[in-house]
């Protein structure tokens, strides 16, 4: 099986209601376009500066959308705007406040993910249920934003019955919000970013509707690469 009829399998395997996120990270534009031609339309980055040379280097790719999945530094907050059509890595009330206020200058209404952190990890950034339940209010103060879903990244090691828990507490808090009494105008949460090569069959379980999947798509092209940091 060839690297495309391998992408085109993978994608058939998915349900219609999940969004495959080809996590493009450590991939070059050339593979980026065998990935589209085979049907991938969806693509992830964590660098604002690597994602604008492949936009760039794929300008005639119309239909690509891009993701940024990687932590959202306040320094790269206005580029991130203007290259990424989702950015799904908004971790805390001060940096939506940040988004909001350069996506006015910028005239824009960017669509903005909400991450949370489920379990205590040193290593990830996100809102803590309380944290954002806390947060509601204020988020939806801020007009020239788009927050319509979640998104969280396990610990690490939590495989199997562990991640199915961690993703379905995701669907839960996305449901309780959804139900709050208030009617929200910057808040519709329709979206679940979860899942990634290791546990993405637990996500769409637990009701996931968009995966990060890098390693298990590009997995012949990471020679040399430390795949421990490759979703």
């Amino acid at each position: 099986m060839n690297f495309s009829e391998h992408i085109i399998k993978l994608k058939n395997s998915l349900p219609a209601s999940v969004k495959l996120i080809a996590v493009s990270k450590y991939i070059d534009s050339d593979l980026v376009r065998v990935a589209y031609e085979a049907g991938i339309r969806d693509f992830g980055e964590n660098k604002v500066q690597e994602a604008q040379r492949k936009k760039s280097e794929l300008s005639d790719l119309t239909d690509v959308k891009w993701h940024l999945i990687g932590h959202l530094q306040s320094n790269k907050i206005k580029p991130a705007l203007e290259t990424f059509d989702f950015i799904h890595s908004i971790h805390s009330l001060e940096l939506a406040q940040k988004v909001n206020r350069i996506a006015g200058e910028l005239k824009k209404k960017p669509k903005l993910l909400l991450q949370v952190k489920l379990a205590e990890d040193s290593s990830k950034s996100g809102f803590s249920p309380t944290e954002l339940f806390g947060a509601i209010e204020e988020l939806d103060e801020l007009e020239n934003s788009d927050f319509i879903g979640l998104m969280t990244i396990l610990p690490e090691g939590a495989r199997g019955e562990r991640a199915f828990t961690l993703f379905a507490e995701l669907a839960s808090l996305k449901e309780q919000i959804n139900q709050l009494p208030k009617a929200y105008k910057q808040i519709k949460l329709a979206e679940l970013s979860m899942g990634m090569s290791s546990d993405y069959l637990e996500a769409i379980k637990s009701g996931a509707t968009l995966i990060r999947l890098g390693k298990i798509l590009f997995s012949n092209t990471f020679e040399g690469k430390n795949t421990k940091s490759i979703d």
